[in-house]
Order: C-alpha cells, then structure tokens, then sequence
C-alpha cells in the first residue's frame, strides 16, 4: 500500500488514475478500474445527452461499488452544449469526485462544493495549477509534455513541470503525461506528486471499449510513434502517428494553411468511428501518448494496477535502499 495525499483525500486505494478520455471512458473501463483499487473517470462528452450520462453513470455503480468519478470537459462548441445539465446529472447520481478540463472551472465549483463533490483540475502549466487552487479545486491533475492530447504551447516535459508546480502548490496534484509503470509512479512521488494519471496504458487493456486493432497498435508502436499535429493553429495535441497525422502536418506546413484545410482529417467523429470503432488505424487521428514505448501486452486493469504496485513496492523497499550507503 502506497498512503498519499491523494489516497487520502479521495478515498482510493492505490495511488493512480485512468483520467477521462472521450469515447473510451465508458462503464466497462471504469467499473474495472475502480474496482482494481484505482480511480477511473467517465466521460460525460462522450454521452449524448445528460441524460444518458445519468444512465452511465447507474450502469457503472452497477458494476462496482467503489469509488469513481466523472470527467467534465468544458471547452468552446460551435452548437452549445449544456453543460449545467451534465454537472447536475453528474451531482444526482451521486458522483462524489468530478475532474474539470478545458476552460476556467469557476461557473461549476459552488454547485460541485455544495453537493459535497471534490474537484480535480486538469492543467498543462504551473500558472494555471495555481489559479486552480486559488480557486478552490482539491486537486489538480498537471499534463507533461509526453501526455496524449493538449499538453499546452509550452513544451515542458514532467521530470520539470511536476517538481515545478509541486514547488507552488499546496493541495494533491496528480501527474499525467507518459506514465505507465511502476518505476514511472516512483519517480512521479519522487517529484512531489501523489498520484499518477495513465490514458494510453488503459486503452490497452482487456476492458477498454474500443477496437483490438488499437490496442495491439499501441503495443506494436515504440516512443517515436507520437507526432503533434495543430501547432500552427496554437492548438497542439499530441496523437498517434499515422497516414492521417502525417497529412495533416504535411498540409499544416504549407503557407497560408488555415485549420479548415484539415478539418476533414482532424475529424473526431471520424476517429472515433473508423479506428476505436472499425479498427482501421489509419482511418483517422487517434490519441496516444510516448507511454507507447512502455506498453507491451494487453492485460486486464487489475493485472496492469497489480503489476505497477507492485514493481513500485519493490523499488521503494528494495532497489532503492541498496543504493544508500
């Protein structure tokens, strides 16, 4: 047993976390996740609809009866979503742990605090994991440069940023961005976290809601398998490396590009739909993060959680001592 400030404050056994991850973060991940000792977060998103969010979240209370959380990803839409509707699905299925990505959390927090729910908070910068305390979130959850998705404009990997924003902040804060084992969850406390975030390391394994094409991609792919696409746009994301993430880049290149010469590709729907669902790997973009390099079977949740306690254990108590003089 590893006893943070993390598995403290949130009630959770071991010290990681599966942190929400559009079409992916559905109740067969996140039920195996919880009741590995982890905590694992819906997708709020990903539903349709608040109100099939509601039914998600009662289809996985069905199946675990430890704790997991929702992601709440508020960012500019071209049609509006309602979030307010999300948020108060998420407080009468009694929820009691939400993590907030995107934009400011503000607007949500006192509905959140009221209902007794703690908050985490994603951010990819030392700035904005302080504003986040400040504003009263119980956590945040900081994305190194490594991580899948939006790692910011700053380019700063973990082994800086975690110490960096541990230096600052005074509540938990988890660390994201190319963790996968257990050696990866030592460094991580190392440097001042007390937990670590893993994306990628969960889509591969047995309970992960998409195709087994991906998943034996990501144990197939080395860490050079990533490439950032959007960096023209100031919007960079971190994908797997593919036909479709080298257009885009290619086309990207070219001066005078404008995002719309990309959309087309940038799709997310056809991502979702032609490689998570149909296993076409070079049918659109898909998220993976350098943590690829450190992946190499598909296993089930409580053997990947069981694996990296353990190895962790073995560092802390082994290793570790008998380079001490």
């Amino acid at each position: 047993m590893f006893r943070t400030a993390f598995t403290e404050t949130f009630g959770i056994e071991h010290p990681v976390v599966c942190g929400g991850m559009t079409a992916v973060g559905k109740a067969e991940l996140i039920s195996a996740v919880a009741n590995a000792g982890a905590l694992g977060f819906l997708t709020a998103l990903t539903q349709p609809t608040p109100e099939d969010l509601a039914k998600e979240i009662a289809r996985t209370q069905e199946m675990t009866d430890r704790p997991f959380g929702v992601n709440l990803t508020i960012l500019p839409t071209i049609n509006p979503v309602p979030y307010d509707e999300y948020r108060e699905a998420i407080i009468e299925g009694g929820v009691k742990i939400v993590e907030t990505a995107g934009s400011n959390p503000a607007p949500h927090l006192p509905s959140f605090k009221a209902a007794g729910v703690k908050v985490i908070h994603k951010a990819v910068a030392v700035r904005h994991a302080v504003k986040a305390e400040q504003l009263g979130v119980d956590a945040v959850s900081i994305d190194g440069f490594e991580c899948a998705g939006h790692p910011g404009e700053d380019d700063v990997p973990g082994l800086i940023l975690i110490p960096a924003a541990a230096r600052q902040l005074t509540i938990p804060m988890i660390a994201s961005g190319g963790f996968a084992t257990g050696a990866g969850l030592v460094a991580a406390l190392a440097l001042g976290a007390s937990a670590v975030n893993m994306g990628t390391r969960f889509v591969a394994t047995a309970e992960a809601p998409v195709h087994e094409n991906v998943k034996r991609q990501i144990v197939a792919n080395d860490e050079r398998a990533t490439q950032i696409v959007f960096r023209e746009f100031h919007n960079s994301a971190r994908v797997a490396r593919n036909s479709v993430s080298e257009e885009i880049v290619e086309i990207s290149r070219r001066p005078g590009a404008t995002f719309g010469d990309i959309a087309h590709l940038a799709s997310g729907a056809r991502g979702r739909a032609e490689v998570l669902g149909k296993g076409d790997m070079d049918g659109g973009l898909w998220w993976a993060s350098q943590a690829q390099g450190l992946i190499h079977e598909v296993s089930s949740c409580a053997d990947v959680i069981d694996r990296i306690m353990a190895d962790a254990r073995g560092l802390v108590t082994r290793r570790l001592p008998e380079l001490v003089v």
